[in-house]
């Protein structure tokens, strides 16, 4: 279904959320899915594979395309707070609480993710129709591999989702504001999160700044780093070791929920 009501706002796609209602359910928890792709693209295995895995442990999911390169901020995020919005306000035609929604994110995604969690300040186009009354801050926040830190301030910032999200020539202040490590404060969601210590793409310090800036607030955290496998898992299904990282997570969300 579409995002949105009305389009005006839109520029060269309109995004749409897809939702995965599992055959036998087991929880009043939504997860809604950004996946990853530097803010170019968005990877199936990183929407849709996450989606049926959530399905089969019980677990609906919705799957975000949202607007992405040539598009830029606050377009993505827009959508990121949209999606919030909607499935809230459908809570009770899925059978889910409106307390109970987390996002989930994998590299550009879990930027998005983090974003959406931390970044509160009102942005244009927002309030056009009743949806966008409900509540934008999700319950809780996963992050697979998150692109976060800025690329002004640290050496392992991912540059190319900086970049497509922003263009090349965003000022420093944009920048820097776009950073998570930045807008954690003491009622950021609950977070999970995992990286592996051999990502190149997107480095795990990433993570572990990421980590340390919630614990700092005393925010719940849970964080996974594994010792195998590149950038861009996903469910890991090759590397048994880290493919782990799903079942935790299901613990995790009945934990929290």
């Amino acid at each position: 279904m579409k995002l949105y009501t009305n389009t005006p706002r839109l520029i060269d796609e309109d995004p749409t959320i897809t939702a995965y209602i599992p055959e036998h359910k087991s929880s009043d928890c939504a997860v809604i899915i950004f996946p990853g792709g530097a803010y170019v693209g968005r990877a199936a295995h990183e929407g849709k594979g996450y989606c049926e895995f959530l399905n089969e442990n019980g677990i609906t999911a919705f799957d975000v395309a949202y607007r992405v390169s040539p598009n830029r901020f606050p377009s993505p995020l827009l959508d990121a707070r949209r999606a919030v919005r909607l499935v809230r306000s459908m809570a009770d035609q899925y059978g889910i609480a409106k307390n109970k929604i987390a996002v989930m994110g994998s590299s550009a995604g879990g930027h998005l993710a983090a974003t959406v969690s931390t970044y509160t300040a009102p942005l244009e186009g927002e309030y056009t129709d009743s949806i966008d009354n409900e509540d934008f801050l999700p319950n809780a926040q996963i992050l697979c591999y998150p692109v976060i830190a800025n690329p002004l301030d640290f050496s392992f910032s991912h540059k190319g989702s900086y970049k497509n999200l922003l263009g090349s020539d965003a000022d420093d202040e944009l920048i820097r504001s776009l950073d998570p490590l930045r807008n954690v404060t003491d009622s950021t969601p609950p977070a999970f999160i995992w990286h592996t210590s051999q990502d190149t793409g997107v480095p795990p310090e990433n993570s572990l700044r990421y980590a340390s800036e919630l614990i700092s607030h005393k925010i719940s955290t849970e964080l996974h780093l594994f010792p195998d496998g590149p950038h861009g898992l996903g469910l890991a299904p090759s590397i048994p070791h880290t493919a782990q990282w799903g079942e935790l997570l299901v613990n995790w969300l009945k934990h929290i929920f």
